[in-house]
């Protein structure tokens, strides 16, 4: 076994408590189509909700790319209930269109208009459309509809004060990080 690996395992087995209350969300992106597979170009259903203020329900780059958002958990069943009740209920509210399942984008025709997130007049709202063009412009836009999962973990702080000895969030903020960025290395040191 891997050195780094046998002594993260080893100090874990010494220290079983600092994995407890783990903390866990999910966001997941897709696309909303037409019944024939190509892109909606209905704006995001008022029934969703507003996608600048709703907590769980939003859009991302696109009108038509829209984001759902667990709230973090430390029960990964009551999350993955919550995903798939928020899904439920938005197939439920999309009439004929339905939820593209793959991250690569349905077919969008060269040239075709792809609307970015709309969030209002007011300067937020703005601000975000106004950040949507930006990334239209550096990176093109059908770039952005590519959709994904993102799955967020925060260690508790009881791990954070076993292993480096911080007191609190605030005064151990470097040491954190450090230790984040020192797993998300490891990680692909060994998943590559």
């Amino acid at each position: 076994m891997i050195p780094d690996v046998s002594q993260a395992l080893a100090w874990l087995e010494k220290h079983p408590q600092a994995l407890q209350g783990i903390q866990r969300g999910l966001e997941r992106e897709t696309l909303r189509v037409n019944a024939d597979g190509t892109l909606a170009t209905t704006g995001h259903p008022p029934a969703l909700g507003s996608a600048l203020t709703h907590k769980w329900i939003t859009t991302d780059f696109a009108e038509a790319l829209l984001e759902f958002i667990t709230p973090v958990d430390g029960d990964i069943e009551h999350m993955l209930t919550f995903m798939r009740d928020v899904h439920r209920y938005t197939a439920r509210q999309l009439g004929d269109e339905r939820m593209w399942p793959l991250s690569m984008p349905c077919y969008i025709a060269p040239g075709q208009d792809i609307e970015l997130a709309q969030y209002g007049t007011s300067n937020v709202g703005r601000l975000k459309t106004l950040y949507r063009e930006g990334l239209k412009n550096r990176y093109g836009a059908l770039m952005q509809t590519i959709s994904g999962v993102h799955y967020n973990f925060s260690l508790p702080m009881a791990f954070w004060q076993a292993k480096c000895g911080v007191e609190d969030a605030e005064s151990g903020k470097e040491a954190i990080s450090a230790g984040y960025f020192r797993s998300i290395r490891n990680y692909y040191r060994l998943a590559g």
